[in-house]
């Protein structure tokens, strides 16, 4: 699915803002990998706005660190 420039970016935003609230000691292998997927997840079901994005991976951080460590 192509995405916009701004959307990308946004995306980007989105993810960063993310992984900055994670501890580094939880920050293992992969995290920022699925976070990131966990976004495009969101992208794709038609969720562009920054705070939606951010919310959307925040709800998936916990099991994804409890499924990486």
């Amino acid at each position: 699915m192509p995405y916009s420039p701004e959307l990308i970016q946004t995306m980007r935003a989105a993810l960063e803002a993310v992984m900055s609230k994670i501890p580094a000691d939880q920050s293992v292998f992969g995290v920022k990998a699925a976070v990131a997927e966990c976004i495009l997840k969101a992208a794709a079901h038609g969720q562009t706005s920054f705070d939606g994005l951010v919310a959307s991976a925040s709800a998936q951080v916990q099991t994804i660190i409890f499924m990486l460590s």
